[in-house]
């Protein structure tokens, strides 16, 4: 299996830890730290839509490459910021919604461990890749 997140990059700089994947669930959470702020002391909202594109694309992959694809790239991410958040830790959880040929839609919910309170809702739409080489060029 490949490991999406082995070594340094935007993920791992994010904190998000991946605690649950499969091709049908994936589960991640993300202490929130003063460097996840925006000026005005909340969880930017881009930690929340990369947490949100994080999860699905994790679980669309595993589905992808048991079905013998490469893996999947998100081409859509809507995400929702709902209730603001200053400290804690976020737990997301994405399930998919369609599975097919070319395309993949997830649906992801955030919310604060604490109180099981959603801070943030997101849908990401994939492209299922047959051959990695066409990123990116």
């Amino acid at each position: 299996m490949v490991d999406f997140h082995a070594g340094i990059n935007y993920v791992t700089h994010s904190d998000i830890e991946i605690t649950e994947a499969t091709a049908d669930r994936c589960v991640g959470r993300v202490a929130v730290r003063p460097h996840h702020h925006q000026p005005y002391g909340v969880v930017h909202g881009g930690l929340y839509c990369t947490l949100v594109e994080t999860l699905a694309s994790t679980g669309a992959a595993l589905w992808a490459m048991e079905r013998g694809l490469m893996g999947c790239v998100g081409v859509n991410n809507s995400t929702d910021f709902l209730r603001s958040v200053r400290e804690g830790v976020l737990v997301g959880e994405a399930t998919p919604i369609h599975r097919g040929r070319t395309q993949q839609l997830w649906d992801v919910s955030v919310t604060r461990e604490e109180d099981g309170k959603l801070v943030a809702r997101g849908r990401v739409r994939l492209q299922n890749i047959a051959d990695a080489s066409v990123l990116g060029g």
